[in-house]
């Protein structure tokens, strides 16, 4: 870890041994200073980051029970060599995905995602990887993320104006976009390639 990216790594902890604390502490006492510190690392990330420390308090500081990662599916989709991207509001492309939904699987969600996205139906085939986000993908979140990537096969659908994206294309590895690079890097858009090449593949992970 860059020494310049310490003090996320200390705010993050503080607010998961506080959370923690909140959890499962029965002293009123100690739930007190357990809130405090939870207060401060949010502090910590709102005045280091240059955030509003409400926007903070809204990401950082609202789960309850034992801190866990959250999960972020990406669907890698194929035809003739090219992979499918869909074009975000701000003008850059990403894989579709988003947050895994608490009721959903990680390949329901993957499939739900690439529908609401781009308006296809797909089957999710098999895991190309299972990444750390904070190992591949900046800015650095205040909180854990577990990114899946997915290979999926088109069944049907099609593209459907949404609040999300305004289109999708398909791109040769030589001829990518700009990406949005807190979701998904040229690098692991050059994965999903090599697993779509590979008849073997083995599901990569952190």
């Amino acid at each position: 870890m860059k020494r310049t990216d310490r003090w996320l790594a200390w705010a993050v902890e503080l607010q998961s041994i506080a959370q923690a604390g909140l959890t499962y502490g029965k002293d009123p006492y100690d739930r007190e200073r357990y809130a405090r510190i939870r207060e401060i690392s949010a502090e910590i990330m709102a005045h280091m980051a240059d955030i509003p420390l409400e926007k903070v308090k809204d990401l950082f500081c609202n789960e309850t029970g034992y801190q866990t990662p959250k999960l972020d599916t990406r669907a890698a989709i194929f035809a003739d060599g090219k992979i499918l991207l869909v074009r975000e509001n701000d003008g850059r492309w990403s894989l579709p995905g988003g947050w895994c939904d608490v009721n959903v699987s990680v390949g329901e969600n993957t499939i739900k995602e690439v529908k609401e996205e781009a308006g296809l139906d797909v089957t999710a085939d098999r895991i190309i990887a299972v990444q750390d986000r904070a190992k591949h993908n900046l800015p650095l979140y205040a909180y854990g993320v577990c990114k899946v990537f997915v290979q999926c096969s088109v069944t049907g659908g099609r593209f459907e104006p949404n609040i999300e994206t305004t289109e999708y294309r398909y791109f040769a590895p030589d001829g990518l976009p700009e990406l949005a690079a807190e979701k998904n890097t040229e690098e692991q858009i050059r994965m999903c390639f090599e697993a779509y090449r590979s008849e073997n593949w083995h599901a990569l992970f952190d």
